[in-house]
């Protein structure tokens, strides 16, 4: 990890007086002739906790290691708590805490052996290992070697490690990938712990994941921002709404596509329907009140809610 090459002393860092602790203006990266990122801009607020979305090869890690210095951008600048990455990456590194998508332990260490080894490198208190021990719920295991562990905790380590030096941005990338359903809800507790006085920048695959911690949501596609908002406001300002509807009887097609402000039906299965209108109205009233105008009885009448995963599908696809 990159930060091991570093020799600094923590305690005496003093970041600029900023509103901003992420900054990312018109940043483009290639690879040969594939475009990782494409003229991509943003600002994170301190404070913020951010989730990062999109498919796989959209660009989410390139950005990441752009930030943390690890990688540079072919175009553009970017800055963390004020700090160019390309001309002040020592202050860079001293201000964020960066766990990536594949975290690299000792695993023939012990769990305190192994965060003592960082302490050295990062030149902070041995205090702080137990402060970021019971922070990131490793007390049960920290007597264990790394290899021990389950992944869940083999996680934790790597955010204490992130935490040691108190850092003011959390970077993570891809957290929970291949945790099961108990690890997930531990992890995401320690994530949004840590996050009540730091600034975070989730990347994940798991749209319940960044619906239980995140604030806002930055979508990216083909190395392009097709949304960034916050996530109560994504969420409430799509206007299309969805209600599946059972009748007791078939219905004939044109029939159905008379009920108003209808975007589009589908019949999914023998008498039940698909309904997908273009309005913030509730439109299960309109569509009783057709049932009853052509003598149907509904068996069952649901108001499918768009949640961030359809939302993220349609802004993702092809």
């Amino acid at each position: 990890m990159f930060f091991e090459k570093i020799n600094y002393t923590i305690s005496t860092f003093d970041p600029k007086s900023i509103d901003m602790s992420i900054e990312v203006n018109n940043i483009s990266k290639s690879y040969g002739s594939q475009k990782a990122l494409d003229v991509v801009s943003f600002s994170i607020q301190k404070g913020e906790i951010v989730g990062f979305l999109g498919p796989n090869g959209a660009g989410k890690s390139t950005l990441m290691k752009i930030l943390t210095t690890y990688i540079s951008a072919d175009e553009g600048t970017a800055a963390v708590n004020g700090f160019d990455v390309n001309l002040e990456q020592k202050s860079v590194q001293k201000s964020i805490g960066y766990l990536p998508e594949h975290n690299p332990l000792y695993l023939d260490l012990y769990v305190r052996e192994y965060l003592a080894f960082d302490a050295d490198i990062y030149k902070v208190s041995k205090a702080r290992i137990e402060e970021v021990i019971a922070l990131t719920g490793l007390s049960s295991e920290s007597h264990k070697k790394i290899e021990q562990l389950s992944k869940g905790y083999r996680q934790r380590v790597g955010l204490a490690n992130a935490l040691l030096h108190n850092p003011d941005v959390l970077i993570l990338d891809e957290p929970t990938t291949g945790l099961d359903p108990n690890q997930l809800v531990e992890i995401r507790n320690v994530i949004r712990n840590v996050g009540k006085d730091k600034t975070v920048f989730l990347s994940t695959h798991i749209m319940q994941e960044v619906e239980a911690i995140c604030d806002r949501v930055i979508i990216i596609n083909n190395g392009k921002i097709v949304t960034d908002k916050k996530l109560d406001k994504l969420i409430s300002e799509e206007k299309e709404q969805v209600i599946e509807v059972e009748f007791d009887y078939k219905i004939e097609e044109q029939a159905i596509a008379t009920i108003p402000n209808l975007k589009s039906y589908k019949n999914t299965h023998d008498m039940t329907w698909e309904l997908t209108f273009l309005t913030d109205k509730d439109m299960r009233p309109a569509v009783f009140d057709f049932a009853t105008q052509n003598g149907l009885k509904t068996l069952q009448l649901n108001q499918k809610n768009k949640n961030l995963e359809s939302l993220f599908r349609e802004m993702t696809k092809e």
